[in-house]
């Protein structure tokens, strides 16, 4: 089945930059909104990286005056910008004064290249930092119908790879493009007062490499927006083999994976050839331009020299000066093509960008009200009044309606049992009461408060929650069982443990609490993993409980050992406990039925036998009476079965 949340997005797809589309300059928005905290680094290292690439353009500079004044004395001696009286009449001192001054400018620009480096990496690493705790709290708050539809690896690609690119192009490209800047600035304006003719000769590539680099940025674009929509899929893919390499295994359909993989990498390898094949077209274009820039000022430059102004060219050029002009030529035309390499970074680093901004904007459906108010100390009465909950297929043109009008009244301390056919709406109906979801329509109280009107924290610290397939935390029992609760003793974990019916496997394990579980707990039985995550849910010391399907995936021995822990841990609390097996639940209070959404019976287990609906037959089945079920129940089950076989 393939449906989305009211919030929109498909799991067929990227949705991510779905939601950013109006974010033409993401990455910009992104520097902005978290640069700001800490644009003094910023500036101290725009500022050295300023100064040491105006540095950087000297020794040319004094390499022509060397030319012409020393080797060939064409020129007197000058130094701009120094007084004449400091500078020496001896040949010799003024050749030292000249080494003097190289060695100078090149420890001067050693010491800001240091400062630049350290205060941009400090910039960005930082801005980095602060993206993907931001990105990672906005993915917190999305409510279960978005981790319903999207792929784990899809979201941890635009937590990890695409944080990454951001950093990468702030902290080099973004530095580096500063610098090429100041580089093309500093080296046109020296030119053109040295001499301002053939410096026009020079910038004659500029408006070539402008047209290129503009093209490549119109085509590669929506290449790396689709390299990055590839990364995310085939992130997902893996991340979803290595998580079930048992299934893998125990199905022998490594081939079969392996298939799946290669396919994935495959597109994504598409993609990636395809932006490169762009990208290695326009380096060498970019080459050209530049020499053809080289090649056409040495030869009006040298004939120049040869034969002195011809043309429209009227002033004087000495060999000193076309060297120099030579050198600026390479140190203009090379970042032109450092350039080129940032518009190709910057491509990567936007379509990141707005992924991340596609994560953090994605519209939230289950939202916490600005008058919202801290659920206090609860009783536990739970009322759910005329609540219709409906799934809204992909497109949004299908609908699929899970729960219809239902209402009933937990009082508190009551064991409320949930039962009813696959598909019926169990796991929905309680996922409301945690606000997983929002209700479509009616309402869900807790002591008269509507669940919309309180804040979601208090209200599901209010409640203890145990489910079916229990996720343990890479990490040992004692913090897997006082998770949420950092702070507690062991006492009051040994405690929770006990309660749980824990304590005794616990003690046996290698290191007791300080036992390491494994990746989601493999190493532990799954009935070890379902104790500790009842511990975990009791250390809360909730007045609500809810046990989803909390012993289906145990043996016998151990659901003994489960309910009689239940036993004393439902008691003076409201506990909700969804069942397969009807033996979990035939001493509750009170079991509501559901049947294709609808809540079709209520009663004790004495109460429905009688009855004789929906819920004797499913107790018939149970018991092994199948004999006694009617056929239109049988025909109703089939019938169910194939409807959801078609869903899926």
């Amino acid at each position: 089945m393939s449906w989305v949340g009211r919030g929109g997005g498909s799991q067929h797809g990227d949705a991510f930059e779905e939601f950013a589309t109006d974010k033409d300059h993401a990455m910009w928005e992104i520097l902005r909104d978290y640069g700001r905290k800490r644009w003094g680094w910023f500036v101290v290292g725009g500022i050295a990286g300023l100064i040491s690439r105006a540095l950087e353009l000297i020794p040319p500079l004094l390499l022509a005056i060397a030319i012409d004044s020393l080797f060939f004395d064409e020129e007197p001696f000058a130094l701009p910008g120094l007084p004449a009286a400091w500078i020496p009449a001896d040949p010799f001192m003024q050749f030292g004064l000249l080494l003097g001054l190289v060695a100078v400018v090149y420890l001067g620009e050693a010491g800001l290249n240091w400062l630049n480096n350290y205060a941009w990496n400090h910039f960005a690493i930082h801005i980095q930092h602060e993206v993907r705790v931001d990105t990672y709290e906005a993915m917190q708050a999305m409510e279960m119908e978005f981790f319903d539809n999207k792929q784990t690896g899809e979201v941890m690609a635009i937590l990890n790879n695409d944080v990454n690119q951001l950093e990468g192009f702030l902290r080099q490209n973004l530095n580096t493009a500063i610098r090429i800047l100041v580089m093309v600035g500093g080296t046109l304006a020296i030119m053109l007062l040295l001499n301002w003719q053939l410096a026009l000769v020079a910038m004659l590539p500029i408006p070539m490499l402008a047209i290129a680099s503009y093209a490549f940025v119109k085509i590669i674009k929506p290449k790396y927006v689709d390299v990055r929509s590839k990364v995310g899929r085939l992130n997902a893919r893996l991340e979803n083999n290595v998580s079930g390499i048992e299934v893998v295994k125990a199905f022998a359909t490594e081939e079969f994976e392996y298939n799946r993989v290669a396919e994935s990498s495959e597109e994504h390898l598409e993609a990636n050839w395809f932006a490169i094949l762009t990208r290695i077209k326009f380096f060498p274009t970019l080459q050209l331009i530049t020499g053809f820039g080289f090649l056409i000022t040495f030869a009006i430059g040298g004939f120049w020299v040869m034969n002195g102004p011809f043309g429209p060219f009227t002033l004087a050029l000495t060999a000193g000066v076309l060297v120099a002009f030579l050198m600026y030529t390479q140190r203009f035309m090379w970042p032109m093509l450092q350039f080129g390499d940032i518009v190709d970074q910057y491509q990567y680093a936007e379509a990141a960008a707005q992924r991340i901004f596609g994560l953090i904007e994605y519209p939230v459906s289950v939202e916490e009200t600005a008058e919202a108010t801290v659920l206090e100390r609860i009783d536990g009465e739970v009322r759910y009044e005329d609540v219709n909950f409906t799934y809204t297929f992909e497109g949004q043109v299908d609908r699929e309606t899970v729960l219809r009008n239902v209402s009933f009244v937990a009082q508190p301390g009551n064991y409320v049992g949930i039962v009813g056919p696959t598909g019926a709406g169990k796991t929905t109906l309680i996922k409301l009461l945690m606000r997983f979801y929002d209700v479509e329509s009616g309402a869900v109280r807790i002591d008269g408060h509507d669940i919309r009107d309180v804040t979601i924290e208090s209200l599901r610290d209010s409640i203890g929650y145990v489910s079916q397939d229990p996720f343990l935390f890479y990490g040992t029992v004692r913090e897997n069982i006082a998770y949420g609760r950092p702070e507690v003793e062991d006492a009051d974990i040994i405690r929770a443990a006990e309660r749980a019916g824990a304590w005794d496997f616990i003690q046996d394990l290698p290191d007791g609490l300080d036992t390491m579980v494994g990746e989601r707990g493999v190493k532990l039985s799954g009935g070890q993993r379902q104790r500790i995550s009842l511990a975990r849910a009791v250390m809360k010391d909730p007045a609500i409980l809810i046990l989803d399907e909390a012993t289906s995936h145990v043996d016998n021995e151990t659901e003994v050992l489960i309910q009689n822990s239940l036993t004393e841990l439902t008691k003076d609390r409201t506990t909700f406990a969804i069942a397969h097996r009807l033996s979990t639940v035939r001493n509750a209070d009170t079991i509501l039925v559901l049947d294709d959404g609808e809540l079709v019976e209520q009663g004790t287990h004495e109460e429905l036998l009688e009855t004789d609906g929906l819920y004797a037959n499913l107790w018939r089945v149970q018991v092994g009476e199948m004999d006694a079920l009617p056929q239109e129940f049988i025909e109703r089950t089939a019938q169910r079965r194939a409807q959801l076989d078609r869903s899926e």
